[in-house]
């Protein structure tokens, strides 16, 4: 699996692109660990350090940073979205 990433008009927010549908009808903002308990992936994410908001859309994750540089951040992150993917896990948690 190749996640490709893009830049952002926020130097602070990445785009993730995994090459797969994301969701597959709306846009799912979780500005915190909190809001990230509907989303196994977003919990993950959550518990890099320094990530500090998710983003799901129909084709891309994006990833706000609260401190730290990408260099550091990003292989985690890829790792993580990785994971999610190849384990077959729901995106998002049945109610």
């Amino acid at each position: 699996m190749f996640i490709q990433t893009e830049a952002t008009p926020n130097p602070a927010t990445l785009k993730f692109l995994p090459g797969k549908p994301v969701l597959a009808t709306g846009t799912l903002d979780m500005p915190n660990k909190q809001a990230a308990s509907q989303s196994p992936l977003a919990e993950r994410l959550f518990e890099i350090p320094n990530v500090g908001g998710v983003f799901f859309g129909s084709d891309f994750i994006s990833v706000t940073k609260s401190d730290g540089e990408w260099q550091q951040i990003k292989p985690a992150i890829l790792g993580a979205i990785m994971e999610h993917y190849m384990s077959g896990s729901p995106l998002v948690a049945a109610d």
